[in-house]
């Protein structure tokens, strides 16, 4: 598993050399947000996909 510091690395690495400050703010946002979803489904589970569109199928037409 890599470090928070590691990933920043690789992160800064990645963005274009003319970022901003709120460039890096926001993808620091997504990332973390990402290893918050995966923390959560790893601990409370997922829907399957089938199990969404029967759940959502009352407000979408087909």
């Amino acid at each position: 598993m890599s470090t928070a510091k590691s990933e920043v690395q690789s992160l800064l690495e990645n963005l274009p050399d003319d970022c901003t400050l709120e460039d890096i703010q926001y993808h620091l946002y997504i990332v973390e947000k990402v290893h918050r979803g995966i923390d959560r489904a790893e601990k409370e589970g997922t829907v399957s996909h089938q199990d969404v569109e029967k759940r959502l199928s009352k407000w979408t037409t087909n």
